[in-house]
């Protein structure tokens, strides 16, 4: 059936008697022109008769075509959307959640929540990457953006709107993210900053360094997982911060690996193990929420360790706490970075010492430097990539890429002891 265009301001018919149309009831009120009448589209009113005509062919075509969007659908506020459609859809690791929660609530609804859905288009967006670029760093602004072209995205699958403009609009450059190329730590600076540490936690620095364990994958760490024998430690686990509270989870990737385990760390184990026991650590897994049904009940079910380190009363390691405590205070002992500075903060001002941020310096510079040991040493790229867990030995190429060392001229005298078998 056709679409039609209804003039809601006069009859169908003419009058018998003047031969005119005559006037309704609703002569001169509202939107003049309805069209009604097409498959899948609802009625839409129009003020000008060309406009009608307009919009009853282009919504004609795209019914047709399953392509059409009702442009009031999009009337939504962005805010709405976000927190009663777009969020609750969400699913995935909780702890990824609490990070895009985070992005989104604080750098997006702020700036576009009280917009209609469908009015997010090129200088919206224009004006929300000034903002951003004044406010956080560009990494920030590319998960942030990440995250709205996400959103805006669902909403064009939920035949909201009809574009996803951060996709679409070419005038729109995101800031350049900052190169960083992982540096190695000399044998010098690695001591220093282990000596800098409670004699408890310097064994951290030995499964850092010559293991390429990640931070939350030694404070993961169990006796089990070391075997002495096949000289290699079995990278299981790690301990995450879920909100505020710990959990044990699978390492990065969710899965898990071996890493080699030479002599000289493995009896290093065994003196720090000997003068600080390990103790029985229980966790949930994976997420810390009460479970609403028998199987999460059974996928969080609390799991019992024998961890390699503990905190001070017995529990794991939290990551924040170690940094702040124990990592960064090492870090000035050791002249890695500048000495603490006293500020005042909160309602009370009171006075505490606060060090400079350090990321490049975090404890991922000790994974970086066993990677340099082993590239240096010719190991193959998909042999360290096993051992750091990255997914793809592309991955681990692209990362330390500048740490392998040169061919010493092997690959020009192959191919000429290979040409001069030709002749």
């Amino acid at each position: 059936m056709p679409g039609y265009i209804e003039d809601r301001w006069l009859t169908k018919r003419p009058d018998p008697e003047t031969g005119k149309r005559r006037q309704t009831a609703r002569y001169g009120k509202g939107k003049r022109y309805r069209v009604a009448g097409i498959p899948g589209v609802r009625d839409r009113s129009f003020e000008k008769l060309a406009d009608a005509n307009a919009w009853k062919a282009k919504a004609e075509h795209e019914s047709k075509l399953g392509e059409f969007v009702d442009a009031r659908r999009g009337q939504i506020l962005f805010r709405t959307y976000v927190e009663e459609e777009w969020w609750p859809s969400k699913g995935g690791d909780v702890a990824t959640l609490n990070t895009i929660r985070g992005r989104v609530w604080t750098h997006l609804l702020p700036r576009l929540g009280s917009l209609p859905l469908n009015s997010i288009k090129t200088p919206q967006l224009r004006a929300l990457l000034k903002h951003l670029e004044d406010t956080i760093a560009p990494g920030t602004i590319h998960e942030a953006w990440g995250y709205l072209s996400s959103i805006l995205q669902a909403a064009v699958d939920d035949e909201r709107i009809t574009k996803n403009y951060c996709k679409t609009s070419k005038s729109i450059k995101l800031p350049r993210r900052p190169e960083r190329k992982p540096r190695a730590w000399s044998r010098e600076r690695v001591a220093a900053v282990q000596a800098g540490l409670k004699p408890r936690l310097r064994i951290l620095v030995d499964l850092g360094v010559s293991a390429g364990l990640r931070q939350s994958e030694v404070f993961g760490l169990a006796v089990e997982d070391i075997d002495e024998a096949k000289q290699v430690i079995h990278v299981r686990r790690q301990v995450k911060k879920v909100g505020a509270k710990l959990v044990f989870a699978l390492p990065k990737g969710g899965k898990t690996r071996t890493a080699p385990a030479p002599p000289e760390l493995l009896e290093r184990l065994r003196a720090h193990l000997e003068a600080f026991p390990a103790k029985k650590v229980t966790l949930p897994w994976k997420d810390p929420r009460p479970p609403a049904t028998d199987r999460e009940a059974k996928e969080r079910a609390p799991q019992t360790f024998e961890l390699i380190v503990t905190g001070t009363r017995g529990g794991a390691v939290r990551r924040d706490s170690f940094n702040d405590r124990e990592w960064k205070p090492a870090l000035a002992t050791a002249g890695v970075i500048a000495p603490p500075v006293q500020v005042r903060q909160g309602k009370s001002q009171r006075a505490v010492w606060k060090y400079a941020e350090a990321r490049e310096e975090g404890f991922h510079a000790l994974r970086h430097t066993a990677a340099s040991v082993w590239l240096d040493a010719r190991e193959s790229i998909v042999s360290v990539s096993n051992w750091l867990g990255h997914g793809d030995a592309s991955i681990t190429l692209k990362i330390y890429a500048h740490m392998m060392p040169e061919a010493d001229g092997r690959g020009r005298d192959a191919m000429n002891a290979w040409l001069k078998r030709e002749t």
